[in-house]
């Protein structure tokens, strides 16, 4: 028995194996889940099947498949959840590799129950700031390069 790649640690057929397989989802986490071990597993149907109604009209299914087999699938962090009674969200982040550079998705996704079972809506990417790794050198300041020069007249020029 294999591990599943969700991270749950539990074996696949255990966790998602069932909902990559057509049952439905217990929660949305259950549901975010299943959805990142299809794109390991190369299972688009289920990424596919696992969308709500109104957003699979966007859905192209050779374009997702071919993105799910060009990356390494590295790993699944859930960072926080909420459920009602209908919808839920799940903040996650997955990373990956593409073309030898790790990369994480950080997204905010929203769920809706449908016909008992949890369906991905859409969701929000999270983006990370670039934070200044020194302290900002203003236009008046001498440049930090060591010409001698004002910032402004040496590299700040635009």
């Amino acid at each position: 028995m294999s591990k599943c790649p969700c991270g749950s640690g539990k074996n696949l057929d255990q966790c998602c194996g069932p909902i990559i397989a057509g049952g439905p989802a217990a929660s949305p986490e259950a549901m975010m889940r299943s959805r990142y071990s299809a794109y390991v597993l190369n299972e688009t149907k289920h990424l596919e099947n696992s969308l709500a109604p109104e957003a699979r009209k966007d859905f192209d299914m050779a374009a997702t498949e071919s993105w799910a087999k060009a990356v390494e699938w590295l790993s699944l962090s859930i960072l926080s959840t909420s459920a009602g009674d209908q919808e839920g969200r799940v903040e996650f982040a997955a990373k990956f590799r593409q073309d030898g550079t790790e990369h994480t998705h950080h997204e905010d996704s929203r769920f809706r129950l449908h016909e008992g079972n949890w369906l991905y809506v859409d969701g929000n990417i999270i983006r990370n700031p670039v934070v200044r790794q020194g302290p900002k050198v203003g236009r008046n300041d001498p440049c930090p390069c060591g010409s001698g020069k004002k910032y402004k007249q040496c590299h700040g020029k635009n």
